[in-house]
C-alpha cells in the first residue's frame, strides 16, 4: 500500500457563515492541494469536508497519516464514531448526531484505507498546517470572487 501524508483544514467566516476548506496530498515528492467553499456552513463541517475530500481524492487504498487541527474532527473518527454507530447515531446524551451526514460520508471513504488521524496545534508554526490555513481561508474568499482558482 502506498503511504500519503494529508494535512487538511477548514475555516469559517462567521460560524455558521461563508466556509472553506482545503487538503494538502503527498506521496514521495507528488503533492497536490484540494480546496472548496461553501456559502453558508460552520467551521466543523469544513473540518470534515477537507478530510473527506482528500480520502476521496486517493485512486486505490493507502495508508494515509492525516493531520488535523480539529479536535473534533480527530476523536470522531478515533473513538466517538464507534460509539455513535452502535448508539443509532445518537450521542451519549442521545441527541442526533451534528454533521451525520458527514460523519457518514467519512467512515465509508475510510473503509478502503488504513487511517491514523494525528491532532496538531492550530498556528503554532508548523509548515504543512499553515499552508492549509491560509488555502482554507484563501477559498473563502473566492466565493466573493468566482472568478478565482478554486479545485
Amino acid at each position: 500500500m502506498q503511504q500519503v501524508e494529508i494535512y487538511t483544514d477548514g475555516s469559517c467566516s462567521g460560524n455558521p457563515g461563508p466556509g472553506g476548506w482545503a487538503a494538502l496530498l503527498r506521496a514521495g515528492n507528488h503533492e497536490r492541494e484540494l480546496t472548496g467553499a461553501e456559502p453558508d456552513t460552520t467551521n466543523n463541517r469544513m473540518e470534515l469536508t477537507a478530510a473527506l475530500r482528500a480520502l476521496e481524492a486517493l485512486k486505490r487504498p493507502c495508508r494515509v497519516v492525516l493531520h488535523t487541527d480539529s479536535k473534533y474532527l480527530q476523536k470522531g473518527m478515533n473513538g466517538w464514531l464507534d460509539k455513535w454507530k452502535r448508539n443509532g447515531w445518537k450521542t451519549s446524551n442521545r441527541k442526533p448526531v451534528r454533521n451525520e451526514d458527514l460523519w457518514r460520508e467519512l467512515d465509508n471513504v475510510c473503509a478502503r484505507h488504513s487511517v491514523e488521524w494525528r491532532w496538531v496545534q492550530a498556528h503554532a508554526g508548523i509548515p504543512d498546517n499553515e499552508r492549509v490555513d491560509v488555502l482554507a481561508r484563501g477559498a473563502i474568499d473566492s466565493l466573493a470572487d468566482p472568478g478565482a482558482p478554486n479545485s
